[in-house]
């Protein structure tokens, strides 16, 4: 699973570097836990935001931030934040350069864009940057709208991580 990942710049909305990259992050964050969010209407994608934002301490605690990226254009993005202010960085990935850098599924391809149930699926990866290029430790990708790990099972996983 181990893999090294290519930084990457995307505009971000909310809170943290902007443009946000991985190496624009502070040295004592040890680990991201990137969200790569289905779409703008998604309404997990919505649910999952804010209750990353009611746990971001937890966390946080763990030397870890939550990223969470829409491909979607910044307009719409924005209006997320707007709408949930949140206190960790919310990207706009227009051309879906990360999605597809990360192996974001795709289901069915054009009907997508027309269904919940088609499109892009949820993915959540976890990048290590106690080393000197930043590692992609694991990865979650989603088979349904719904296929998605709790955050109780992410702060587990980062628990044993830094234990290791």
């Amino acid at each position: 699973m181990e893999r090294q990942i290519p930084d990457f710049s995307l505009p971000n909305v909310a809170a943290g570097p902007d443009p946000f990259s991985l190496s624009a992050l502070p040295d004592d964050v040890e680990f991201v836990v990137l969200f790569l969010q289905r779409d703008y209407y998604c309404t997990n994608c919505r649910d999952q935001v804010q209750e990353l934002a009611d746990r971001i301490e937890a966390f946080h605690d763990r030397d870890a931030e939550v990223v969470s990226v829409v491909p979607e254009p910044v307009d719409r993005v924005e209006e997320w934040q707007s709408r949930y202010d949140l206190p960790y960085p919310l990207l706009a990935d227009p051309d879906t350069a990360v999605g597809d850098a990360y192996d974001q599924p795709v289901r069915f391809g054009i009907l997508g864009k027309f269904s919940d149930f088609f499109g892009r699926m949820p993915v959540v990866v976890i990048i290590d940057r106690r080393t000197s290029e930043p590692t992609l430790v694991s990865a979650h990708r989603g088979r349904s709208t719904f296929d998605r790990p709790e955050i109780n099972e992410l702060l587990l996983e980062l628990d044993e991580l830094r234990a290791a």
